[in-house]
């Protein structure tokens, strides 16, 4: 079984990242980038050997590969993501677009396709941590049922408590803090996700997800809206319109 990879120089208090990989090489090169970026880097080179430095170090964040032997990546997200929310950071071949669906539906917050550049994906893990970390102190939102303290990061509907992943949770205090304004995939992918660049269909699957979650019957939403040619619309009135 591979030993963890311990970073030379990394601080005290660095977060910690789990790089699951069964190529070597990339394992490597990724690990590489994140120590120089000051991040303590453990290594997995398969899905069982991933799950135990999980429970044995919890992570920040993981670098996850899909397509691992045995257990593939999707079954260890499914599982990590079981232990507690940590946010998730897919690897995926490029032009599997269903894989990479696949990936955002079990709860990966992210996913870069391979081949990918080192340092863009050092740029997603640090996007990804920054908003992940504590907001400055700021009053609960309520709207539509819906209520999201974004300190605590806990978001409730009628009361009950939901189970949102990072970027969920972003997209929502996002539509609540902007009540009855169109927003188009572009414009959603700049203000919540921090990106200027992107694949879109990010945005749709999170939507997607988000009102699983929040909509009485997630086949006809009515706080989140389609607004066709636009993007979407949230609608604390939740009124039926058709839309």
């Amino acid at each position: 079984m591979q030993q963890p990879y311990e970073p030379a120089g990394a601080g005290e208090g660095s977060s910690r990242i789990l790089v699951v990989d069964d190529d070597p090489t990339v394992a490597e090169v990724v690990a590489g980038y994140l120590d120089r970026a000051g991040y303590v880097v453990d290594r997995a080179e398969d899905g069982p050997t991933a799950l135990a430095r999980a429970a044995a170090h919890r992570p920040d964040l993981v670098v996850l590969d899909l397509m691992l032997p045995g257990m593939d990546g999707l079954e260890v997200c499914r599982r990590i993501r079981g232990q507690g929310p940590v946010p998730v950071i897919m690897l995926t071949a490029r032009g599997d677009e269903d894989d990479r669906i696949l990936g955002l539906e079990v709860g990966a917050d992210d996913y870069v396709t391979k081949p990918f550049s080192p340092r863009e994906l050092v740029l997603r893990v640090e996007s990804v941590l920054r908003r992940g970390r504590p907001a400055a102190p700021a009053q609960p939102l309520t709207a539509g049922g819906l209520t999201v303290d974004p300190t605590a990061r806990r978001a409730t509907k009628n009361g009950g408590e939901l189970t949102l992943t990072l970027r969920e949770f972003d997209l929502l205090s996002f539509f609540l803090r902007h009540p009855g304004r169109a927003f188009g995939r572009e414009d959603l992918m700049r203000e919540v996700w921090g990106w200027d660049f992107g694949d879109l269909s990010t945005v749709t699957v999170h939507v997607r997800r988000l009102r699983g979650k929040v909509e009485d019957d997630p086949a006809r939403p009515r706080l989140i809206r389609t607004v066709w040619g636009v993007g979407y619309r949230f609608d604390p009135s939740g009124a039926e319109d058709g839309s």
